[in-house]
């Protein structure tokens, strides 16, 4: 059987777009002879929807998207996600072939951890489906119904298939999809089934999905790969008898019971013609033909936040970004990414000097702009930072100078950039990093203005790491040495430096990774050997800072607990643990 995953980029509420989106993809598959294509989850009404499922016209609008869909799939048979209203609502894919709906299949896992929140909206399904296709059967499932052994994996492996068809909508962060591909390996040789997984590929708000579907033989290994983070047609030819004649030589699915009641569900679709290339729609991967090459680890997290960006510019309509340019890491290395998913002309870099800025933060935001080859506008912020002083000399007399003539600057550059924003039309994106946002070293309505955080869930250590690896990848020095070099300072007084206020980032950032991503207890991070008023200095921090992430922007999840949408704590607590 010849199989097709559409790794298509789709837009949440873009009903229409979505149905041309997954029509063109399924077109192009079969003009190359695929008879069975796969399309994400939730394909045509994007993922997640969120709360548009709470409205019943939305998941009505869903099923006429697939009843208009099916009416042109009459070659072949295609397997499409969509929101399925019948009394409650459920995550569901179709099964269409012949110009209609024959066979609907609902998901029986609902994820409702970290980032999903798949019970507030769904009801479950509570049947397998296996499809007779040609002969073949072929067992549907949804994303989270294949990530557990059973029961949905274990009785399709009853059910003795041919090929386990699983769409997906699948979340991306660091190093997930190692993951993800060696489960689905295990499946594929638990069952004696080949695999074919289709995954959604893009960004969308805070998610980026990575794509990389997959299709796997019967024995665990795989055939076909498509690239991370790309739309594509991932297509491949899968001899599926060779299936039975490993449950044969290798009977361990004699010990399993037969379902007495899963009756297969005959698929009628007409044959597809002979392949023709020029039907393509995407980018494909040939029939055959060797995988795209699994990226490093910084390649990996730089395609994510890059895709992120783009995707989250360009689905809300903005014409480009501005970013201010401090001379510093995190805001050149924002800027270089910005440039990969818009192109130089859509960013605009703003240098704001204060009295406390140095002559080389300057000339290294003017070598950045150079390098990136972006505009730079400079606007010095002493005048307005003066004007807001005097206004509150009367109000501030008798009082020492503090982090609030600081904090006056930062606020000063944000107000300048939305100022910039509000007349051009521009998205100004944050620079703040992970480590920054956790512990609070930020200024609310300052540095924290913006539309979008790229960096909001990368650390200051990986932060380093992917500048150094854009320099090495690209040859050159896109982000300056020297910025790279320097000590990181906010400049908000003389000779600042981060370690005047945080413990050095060596020491900082692998105490946050265990706190906030692991939940670990203070006394297990002092077993690790970290310094006990360190650790309680860190995480008082970092737990008084909950009320200024609720107010910065979003970002793009990179590690398995982002603040947002993953990690939620109280604003108002008084739990200290340990």
């Amino acid at each position: 059987m010849r199989i097709a995953c559409a790794q298509v980029n789709t837009v949440v509420g873009d009903l229409e777009g979505n149905l041309a989106l997954v029509r063109d993809a399924v077109r192009a598959a079969t003009a190359q002879g695929a008879s069975l294509v796969l399309t994400p989850e939730l394909a045509l009404t994007g993922y997640p929807p969120e709360d548009l499922l709470l409205r019943p016209s939305f998941a009505d609008a869903s099923r006429e998207a697939l009843d208009a869909l099916a009416a042109d799939i009459t070659e072949g048979v295609a397997i499409v996600g969509f929101v399925e209203h019948d009394e409650d609502v459920h995550n569901a894919a179709a099964v269409v072939a012949d110009g209609r709906v024959q066979a609907i299949y609902r998901k029986r896992f609902l994820p409702n951890y970290g980032v999903f929140d798949e019970a507030r909206y769904f009801r479950a399904g509570d049947r397998p489906m296996v499809l007779d296709i040609d002969g073949a059967r072929v067992g549907m499932v949804i994303c989270e119904d294949i990530w557990y052994p059973a029961p949905v994996a274990a009785e399709l492996a009853e059910a003795r298939l041919d090929l386990i068809a699983c769409i997906s909508s699948s979340p991306f962060h660091l190093a997930k999809g190692d993951a993800r591909e060696r489960m689905l390996q295990t499946r594929a040789s638990d069952s004696a089934a080949a695999l074919a997984y289709c995954n959604q590929v893009g960004g969308q708000d805070e998610l980026v999905f990575d794509g990389r579907s997959v299709i796997i033989d019967h024995s665990g290994d795989v055939l076909a790969r498509a690239p991370m983070f790309e739309a594509d047609l991932l297509i491949a030819d899968v001899e599926l008898d060779l299936a039975a004649g490993r449950r044969l030589r290798e009977p361990l699915l004699r010990r399993l019971p037969r379902p007495l009641d899963l009756q297969p569900v005959e698929v009628v679709s007409a044959p597809v013609g002979s392949p023709d290339a020029a039907g393509d729609a995407l980018p494909t991967v040939a029939v055959g033909g060797a995988s795209p090459p699994l990226p490093c680890e910084e390649a990996e997290l730089w395609g994510a936040l890059v895709l992120g960006v783009r995707d989250y510019v360009g689905k809300n309509g903005f014409p480009g970004v501005v970013i201010g340019l401090s001379g510093g890491i995190d805001s050149a290395l924002t800027a270089a990414i910005a440039v990969d998913a818009l192109g130089p002309d859509r960013v605009r870099g703003v240098a704001m000097p204060s009295v406390f800025t140095s002559g080389q933060s300057t000339d290294d935001a003017a070598t950045l702009a150079q390098s990136l080859g972006i505009r730079l506008d400079v606007i010095p912020i002493a005048p307005v930072v003066d004007a807001f002083e005097a206004q509150l000399a009367d109000v501030f007399e008798g009082r020492p100078r503090d982090v609030a003539e600081e904090n006056l600057q930062a606020r000063v550059r944000g107000t300048l950039l939305m100022a910039m924003s509000n007349k051009n039309g521009d998205m100004v994106l944050a620079t703040g990093n992970k480590s920054e946002m956790s512990v609070g070293y930020s200024t609310i309505y300052g540095d924290m203005a913006g539309g979008f955080a790229p960096l909001r869930d990368v650390s200051k250590t990986w932060v380093y790491r992917l500048a150094s690896w854009r320099n090495r990848e690209e040859g050159r020095e896109v982000i300056p040495q020297a910025t790279i070099d320097r000590p990181p300072t906010a400049e908000l007084r003389p000779d600042q430096r981060d370690s005047d206020s945080l413990p050095d980032y060596e020491v900082l950032d692998p105490i946050l990774e265990a706190y906030v991503e692991q939940d670990l207890p203070p006394a297990a991070l002092v077993e690790r050997g970290f310094p006990d008023d360190v650790v309680r200095r860190v995480i008082g921090m970092v737990d008084r800072a909950e009320y200024k992430r609720r107010q910065g922007p979003p970002g793009i999840k990179t590690t398995p607990r982002a603040f947002g949408r993953d990690r939620r704590m109280p604003i108002t607590n008084r739990y200290a643990d340990g």
